[in-house]
This record gives C-alpha cells, sequence and structure tokens, in this order.
C-alpha cells in the first residue's frame, strides 16, 4: 500500500465533499447511467472516497445487486458509511494493487478520480481483471478531460503531483496486456471514460 497516499486522502477526507461541484455529480450520473449496469450485478467502487457513486450504483444494481464500496484511506470509508449506512452496501480498506477479494467476484469494477493515485498501475489493471467475472467490465472514470485532471494533479504538487493520466496509447496497451478485449477510450472536456472487458 502507497502509505504516501493513503496518508494524503486519510488527511483530505473531512471537507471533501464540499469541494464537490454540483456538474460532477452531474456528470457522474450520467456516466453511470449509460453503463446500463444489470440490475443484480455486484459492483467494486475502487476509490469511492465519501461514497460519490453509492447512490447511484445502489440505484442501478437493485435490491438483488451488492456494491463494495473499497479506499485506501480509513477515514473517507467512515464518512461514506456514516451518510450511505449497510443495505446493500460493505466497505473495505485496502489497495486496488493487492485486493483482498477472490477471483471473479464482481461484474463491474468502477475506479472513478483515482486511477492516477495509483502506484503501479499495470499490477492494479491485472488485479482488476482477475477480480472480475468473464465478460465483467472495468471502467475508468473522470469528470474532466485527461489534460486537465493531469494539469490539476501538478498544480497541487506534494504527494499526487506526478499522479498522472497515461497518455491514450499506454492506457490502451495496459489494459490489453493485462488480457481486456474491447478497450474503449473517450476524452473530451466533459469526460474522461476508459471501458474494457474481460473475455
Amino acid at each position: 500500500m502507497d502509505e504516501a497516499t493513503r496518508q494524503y486522502f486519510e488527511e483530505k477526507a473531512e471537507g471533501w465533499d464540499e469541494k464537490i461541484r454540483p456538474e460532477t455529480r452531474e456528470r457522474l450520473a450520467q456516466i453511470i447511467k449509460e453503463l446500463g449496469i444489470k440490475p443484480g450485478s455486484r459492483v467494486l467502487d475502487v476509490g469511492c472516497g465519501t461514497g460519490i457513486l453509492i447512490p447511484l450504483l445502489l440505484e442501478a444494481v437493485g435490491p438483488e445487486g451488492k456494491v463494495v464500496a473499497f479506499d485506501l484511506a480509513e477515514k473517507m470509508l467512515a464518512i461514506a458509511k456514516a451518510k450511505y449506512g449497510e443495505e446493500g452496501v460493505e466497505y473495505v480498506q485496502g489497495d486496488i494493487a493487492c485486493a483482498p477479494f477472490p477471483d471473479g467476484t464482481f461484474d463491474e469494477v468502477i475506479c472513478n478520480s483515482c486511477f492516477p493515485h495509483f502506484e503501479d498501475q499495470a499490477r492494479a489493471v491485472r488485479e482488476i481483471f482477475r477480480i472480475l467475472k468473464p465478460g465483467g467490465r472495468a471502467v475508468v472514470c473522470h469528470t474532466m478531460s485527461r489534460e486537465a485532471i493531469n494539469e490539476l494533479h501538478r498544480s497541487l504538487g506534494g504527494v499526487v503531483q506526478d499522479h498522472l493520466l497515461p497518455e491514450e496509447e499506454e492506457m490502451r496497451r495496459l489494459f490489453r496486456e493485462a488480457g481486456f478485449v474491447e478497450v474503449e477510450l473517450v476524452n473530451r472536456p466533459d469526460r474522461y471514460l476508459v471501458t474494457a472487458r474481460k473475455p
């Protein structure tokens, strides 16, 4: 586990929600809607933070489904749990590069606003592949372009200044080499979205 990154987000947890803009929520709602997650799905919300996706995912999976909120930072998880409770949601602390889940656990693994913070991105993608069911889908999403995200992290400095999204071809390669197929990538001002399927 990247201790410096974990500590950074532990310290940012209080007050995190106040920084989330309404258009961010609207864009995420649109992304989740367009993904068309099937009712009854098991979904892993990687880097869940204070739980911005939890209500959207619970609505998508319905009463038969399950959402696992997963984050490096204990405080982020505690805030999410206080807000959304435990009905249909499990809260797990950990690092996606050594995910504490059996092979083939999830239908969907969603990494919202967290992929740049993975210390070993190639290893993280391989772990995502492992814990997905055959036919399952990996999703990386942000509510701004790759260029804007990278510029934001550089401007923040400190721990996150080198936490960047790779170039398009590198991103595709990471997923293809892990075994994914149907790797699709969208990069525009209001959205960065990668989807890939496990055969």
